[in-house]
């Protein structure tokens, strides 16, 4: 069955505070847990709703280093999976707290309280001194506090989109996300640097794992796509991206969930599965690798049985959790930056790509794409009985990191400075 990680609890009622927004400074704990959630995808847009988060909240931010060689080299499990795994050491950190967070591909964001501050931050530095050892891929993360965001004139803005009973994504605007990603890189970020901490334990992972298959596009392709609107005016942002949602649906024919990579067809688990060394590697913590390989190896094979036959087994009934999961994958999602995996055909990515080539072209956005013959998905298991889990997608071959890259070589070629948005500066 799936690891689990610490179990979180119910989610609180929202009490009207956040109704006229108020000083955000004052914000306690629960401002994300009271944040009302939002259900349609495409209302992403209404940059209103958006609430400020509390300026003492810190943007924990990480990337793995040479991430473009190590896909190069075919490591993009290895990649995706140090990317989940920063966000799962800071989650398990803060224990209680509702954390939003946004998964990248090959790093992840959160926003943390104050009072989680230090235990993410010291989750991260446990982290990166392992993940050299544990994945041979060296980690680099910040933490940027929103009052510094907003003294350099960028705002942090937050929704809570609603997966599923228990279960939500965090959408950011404001452009806060984007400038704490590019600290993370440039010289100018160094004093908001983590260094590792090569003499603590290692980091709590559980709750990672990544058990199935890749995912096979029913279409033929799965194209993974990022776009950023160029405008800085709330209201032209909102019409760019609506219509690109709009020719999306338009070209694929029906709405983007019939596209979702996630699917009855794609999903297929094998035993033992792939990614076993994967997860045994990063949930064992202290205890000896051969011992949680031998345990999750045991988990997988039971999980397997339950999927093969249809049997259930404790609080994992394979029918239901399929369901859940189809439901809880974050293949579209908007950090100021719309990012999206689909399942589609060839002709309808080139007619996707065709149509923002327009509007790259007239200045409206900057786009990347990939195109890949499967897609990865990495497991992120809260609480089985409850129902709360969540499943990061990426295309197969690294395909945000790549669909990035081709993003920051457009902005490259932007000749008008004010079009090119700071996020693009970020792979």
């Amino acid at each position: 069955m799936p690891a689990q990680a610490t179990p979180r609890t119910t989610p609180g009622r929202f009490t009207g505070v956040m109704q006229g927004y108020g000083d955000v400074s004052e914000r306690n704990d629960d401002f994300y847990r009271d944040l009302p959630p939002f259900g349609r995808f495409d209302d992403f847009t209404d940059f209103a709703a958006y609430a400020p988060v509390p300026s003492d909240w810190v943007v924990i931010s990480s990337d793995v280093v040479g991430s473009t060689k190590a896909i190069a080299a075919g490591r993009y499990k290895d990649v995706n999976m140090v990317g989940a795994a920063s966000i799962t050491a800071v989650l398990n950190a803060c224990g209680d707290v509702d954390v939003p967070f946004i998964f990248g591909g090959d790093g992840g964001t959160l926003v943390v309280p104050a009072s989680c501050r230090t235990a993410a931050e010291n989750a991260l530095r446990r982290l990166q001194a392992r993940s050299a050892t544990m994945f041979g891929l060296d980690l680099r993360a910040a933490a940027i506090p929103a009052s510094a965001l907003r003294a350099m004139g960028r705002d942090l803005r937050i929704r809570k989109y609603e997966l599923s009973r228990r279960n939500y994504l965090a959408m950011f605007a404001g452009g806060g996300i984007e400038r704490a990603e590019a600290l993370l890189k440039q010289e100018d970020g160094a004093d908001y640097r983590l260094a590792p901490d090569e003499t603590a334990s290692a980091p709590d992972l559980e709750g990672l794992s990544c058990r199935w298959e890749p995912l096979r596009p029913r279409n033929g392709r799965m194209l993974s796509l990022i776009v950023q609107a160029t405008a800085e005016e709330p209201a032209i942002q909102t019409r760019t991206l609506a219509n690109v949602l709009a020719r999306i649906t338009s070209i694929l024919g029906h709405e983007l969930p019939d596209s979702a990579p996630a699917s009855a067809e794609s999903m297929r688990f094998h035993w033992p599965p792939r990614g076993l060394q994967l997860e045994a590697r990063a949930t064992a913590g202290e205890r000896p690798y051969w011992r949680r390989y031998l345990a999750v190896l045991t988990s997988s094979a039971i999980q397997w049985c339950c999927e093969r036959f249809s049997w259930r087994a404790g609080e994992y009934d394979p029918a239901v959790y399929r369901h859940e999961l189809r439901a809880n994958t974050d293949y579209r999602k908007f950090d100021g930056t719309l990012r999206t995996v689909l399942d589609v055909t060839a002709d309808q990515a080139a007619a996707i790509e065709a149509s923002l080539e327009t509007d790259w072209q007239a200045g409206r956005l900057l786009f990347g794409s990939h195109l890949a013959e499967q897609a990865l998905m990495t497991c992120l298991v809260f609480n089985l009985a409850q129902s709360e889990h969540v499943h990061f997608i990426d295309g197969a071959d690294g395909g945000f990191t790549a669909a990035a890259t081709q993003l920051k070589a457009r902005a490259g070629q932007t000749t008008d400075p004010t079009k090119a948005k700071e996020g693009a500066s970020t792979t």
